[in-house]
């Protein structure tokens, strides 16, 4: 019979010598994770450049008026309408950020830290619904606030998640009841 502490002592492993060789497959690997990495941002900034005859975006007016409603969140992005994984990037609307919205009679005020800020002119809405999905980010069913709104010649789906969920139903409702006021004045 062998004794227990032979066992042991043989199924160490043998130390590495061949460094270069493996140094040369770690190399390897980070050139292959920063070449996916730029192809990334290379497909980003063409995605920006095919959707460059979308007219710079308005910013808010001097006046506003007394908010109706307000909210913090997060912007989650823009979509042409309808096409929920037709992300669109120009002008900054592709990039996710918190955001504080506040909705007045002129139109939605989009404030967001760290990215670009938008204005939506109320004759500019078209509607506001719950969804599930936007671009690159799918919650519950009616987790995500997602208006839309003309833009130049396109119509667009933004979509906003609430820091308190409960709030998206009042803003459908004020937001569609807004929108319908505004159709019947045209």
């Amino acid at each position: 019979m062998t004794p227990a502490p032979l066992l042991t002592a043989a199924e160490k492993s043998a130390p590495v010598t061949d460094w270069a060789a493996r140094l040369g497959w770690v190399i390897g690997l980070l050139l292959f994770i920063a070449l996916v990495y730029w192809l990334m941002r290379e497909g980003w900034k063409w995605r920006g450049t095919l959707q460059g005859d979308l007219p710079e975006l308005p910013s808010a007016p001097e006046r506003t008026g007394p908010a109706k409603l307000s909210m913090s969140g997060r912007y989650h992005g823009s979509t042409t309408a309808g096409q929920w994984l037709d992300r669109i990037v120009a002008h900054g609307l592709g990039t996710r950020s918190r955001a504080e919205l506040t909705l007045t009679d002129e139109g939605l005020d989009v404030v967001r830290p760290g990215a670009r800020d938008f204005f939506v002119p109320a004759a500019q809405l078209r509607g506001a619904r719950l969804d599930k999905g936007i671009a690159g980010k799918v919650l519950t069913e009616g987790g995500l606030l997602v208006l839309t709104w003309a833009h130049g010649d396109k119509l667009i789906d933004s979509g906003f998640r609430s820091d308190h969920a409960a709030e998206h139903t009042e803003w459908v409702d004020t937001l569609n009841d807004m929108i319908n006021k505004t159709e019947g004045a045209r």
